[in-house]
C-alpha cells in the first residue's frame, strides 16, 4: 500500500444496533484497539451507524481518534422533505464522514447515478467527506460489462466536483455479489477492480488527483482476507459490512490496515 494515502476502514452497521448498543460498541472497540496497539495515526477508523445512534456515537468516540460516518444523506440543504436528513445536520452532530450510493441504496431505494453525484457535492460543501460507492452486479460481470459500470459510475458521481476535490473523497469499491454473501473477490480481481476504479478518477480529475484519492474494497471484507486484501497497490482499506457488527473481528481487520 502506498504511504501517501493513509488507509481507512470503515465499519457499515447498516440496520443494527440501537444508540446504545451502538455506544457501548465504540467503547469496547477502542480498550480493544488499545490493547491490540493499533497505532491510530497510520490509519482511520470510521464507524456508521443507523441515524438513531449517530448521537450516542459522535459522544463515545469524543477525544478517540475514532470518526463516525452516515449511512446516507439528501442533498439539498433544508426544505420540506420528510424523512430525509440534510448534510448540515450532520456536520452540525459532529459527524465527519457520510457513505454515498451504496449498493443497497441503488438497489432498494431508487438511488442514480445523478443522486449520487448531488450527495457528493452536497457533502463536501457542508464539510463532509463522502465515501461514493460504486460496483457491477453479478449478472453485470458475468455480462462483461464490469468495466463500463464502473466507467459510468465512477464519471458520473465525480461530475460536479473540480480536480482538487477528488483527492479529498474516498471511492469504495463494492462487488454486489460479494456482498453479505460471503463470497470475496480474489485480492488480485480487487486489486484489477479498485485499479480500473483510480483510472476513470484520473481520466475525470488528473494523475495527481487520482494518486491521493483513497479507494476502498468492500465486498466481505473479513479478518482472514483483510491483510491480503489490504497489502494491494490501489486498495486503501476497507468498507466492512458484517465482520464490523463485532469488537473483536472489526479490530482484527483494523490491526491489519496498519
Amino acid at each position: 500500500m502506498s504511504t501517501k494515502r493513509k488507509p481507512v476502514v470503515a465499519g457499515n452497521w447498516k440496520m443494527y444496533k440501537t444508540s446504545s448498543e451502538g455506544a457501548a460498541f465504540v467503547r469496547g472497540l477502542i480498550e480493544e484497539l488499545r490493547g491490540r496497539a493499533v497505532d491510530a495515526s497510520r490509519v482511520e477508523v470510521l464507524v456508521a451507524p443507523p441515524f438513531t445512534g449517530l448521537f450516542e456515537a459522535v459522544a463515545a468516540c469524543a477525544r478517540t481518534p475514532l470518526r463516525v460516518a452516515a449511512q446516507n444523506v439528501y442533498f439539498e440543504q433544508e426544505g420540506a422533505y420528510t424523512g430525509e436528513v440534510a448534510p448540515p445536520m450532520l456536520a452540525a452532530l459532529g459527524v465527519r464522514w457520510v457513505i454515498v450510493g451504496h449498493s443497497e441504496r441503488r438497489q432498494y431505494f431508487g438511488e442514480t447515478d445523478e443522486t449520487v453525484a448531488k450527495k457528493v457535492r452536497a457533502c463536501l460543501d457542508a464539510g463532509l467527506t463522502p465515501i461514493m460507492c460504486v460496483g457491477e452486479s453479478e449478472k453485470e460481470r458475468e455480462d462483461g460489462l464490469m468495466d463500463d459500470v464502473l466507467r459510468r459510475q465512477v464519471g458520473a458521481g465525480l461530475a460536479l466536483l473540480t480536480s482538487g476535490e477528488v483527492s479529498g473523497i474516498a471511492v469504495a469499491y463494492e462487488p454486489i455479489w460479494a456482498i453479505g454473501t460471503g463470497r470475496t473477490a480474489t485480492p488480485e480481481l480487487a486489486q484489477e477492480a479498485c485499479a480500473f476504479v483510480r483510472a476513470q478518477a484520473e481520466a475525470a480529475a488528473g494523475p495527481g488527483a487520482a494518486g491521493s484519492l483513497r479507494v476502498l474494497y468492500g465486498g466481505s471484507v473479513k479478518p482472514d482476507n483483510a491483510e491480503e486484501l489490504f497489502a494491494q497497490p490501489d486498495i486503501d482499506g476497507g468498507l466492512v459490512g458484517g465482520a464490523s457488527l463485532e469488537v473483536d473481528s472489526f479490530a482484527r481487520i483494523i490491526a491489519h490496515a496498519q
